[in-house]
């Protein structure tokens, strides 16, 4: 039931936002022929895109377009909104998807194991790079991953999905995507373990863990039977409210890395005040921000059913 007023409210915010912006959309639409154009030339172009069009009302005239099937046309573009995120919607959902299971899978065991060792020398070493790593912004680490592994050592291609005029291949977008991988990955797995290190450290000092130690029970055996468990769950929950900084860290990489996304469209859409193609895609980021909220807690539920008792 939230899921609904809160994507209405996304998208009345965004045309309110763009509104207020003091990007000039008609520099962006006319490019290097702003200074030079004559006042009819910019009326002509203001009257085409609807420039002058009041931002409710052109939020009014989305929604009736929405809920008809049609996403509008992107005049940053110059294609139709849908064409816009069908052709780039898989680069970045690709790289999100994977960069977010590898940090998932890395957090959890790497923070399970230093967890159960709290205080060893690789509890704090590991600790102590996770806590730099959060102050480290993801361009950074972007910046720092192409002047290493891509100019210095020339391992890695720079930028983009392909080599100029080549096709897209398989190869040359696995080869391509190595960088922007390992940054976004790296930008993802320092909240994601501390917290889940956290959860160890409190579980193992828990009653229930104490009282299977004395039966026995130790190793592998008390890490999977009755630490992990408990300690993954918070680590799911802090999944579907970190999902925002995902979106804004992939743009981010995407931006330094020009692999071909969704976030140069994001940014010309908001400089251009492209309405169509900006609410779109903000829209969506919400939605998919609130339905990755949703199977964290569902995952949360399969994991531990007893999650239901108090929910």
């Amino acid at each position: 039931m939230v899921a609904i007023p809160t994507t209405i409210l996304v998208s009345i915010g965004i045309f309110a936002l763009a509104a207020m912006s003091p990007f000039e959309p008609l520099a962006a639409h006319l490019g290097d022929n702003y200074q030079s154009a004559t006042q009819a030339q910019r009326d002509a172009v203001t009257e085409a895109y609807n420039l002058d069009q009041h931002w409710f009302t052109a939020w009014l005239s989305w929604w009736g377009h929405l809920l008809t099937g049609d996403l509008g046309w992107s005049s940053t573009r110059s294609q139709p909104v849908a064409d816009v995120i069908a052709e780039r919607l898989p680069f970045t959902l690709g790289m999100a998807a994977a960069a977010l299971a590898a940090a998932t899978v890395i957090a959890v065991v790497v923070g399970a194991v230093i967890g159960m060792r709290r205080g060893g020398f690789l509890d704090r070493a590991v600790t102590a790079l996770a806590a730099t790593l959060v102050a480290v912004p993801p361009f950074v680490i972007s910046l720092l991953l192409v002047s290493v592994l891509a100019v210095s050592l020339g391992l890695f291609p720079t930028s983009g999905a392909r080599r100029p005029g080549d096709p897209y291949t398989v190869d040359g977008i696995l080869s391509h995507a190595v960088l922007p991988f390992i940054a976004l990955t790296l930008s993802m797995i320092p909240w994601l373990l501390l917290t889940m290190r956290a959860a160890v450290v409190e579980a193992v000092a828990s009653d229930a863990v104490r009282a299977a130690r004395a039966r026995g029970i130790g190793g592998w055996a008390l890490l999977r039977g009755h630490v992990a468990p408990v300690s993954v769950l918070p680590t799911l929950a802090l999944l579907g409210t970190r999902l925002p900084e995902l979106i804004a860290g992939a743009a981010i990489v995407e931006t330094v890395f020009g692999w071909p996304g969704l976030a140069q469209s994001l940014v010309d859409s908001a400089v251009a005040l492209d309405f169509s193609l900006l609410a779109a895609l903000a829209v969506g980021s919400a939605v998919l921000v609130l339905l990755g909220s949703a199977l964290s807690d569902a995952a949360a539920v399969w994991i531990d059913p007893r999650v239901r008792m108090t929910a």
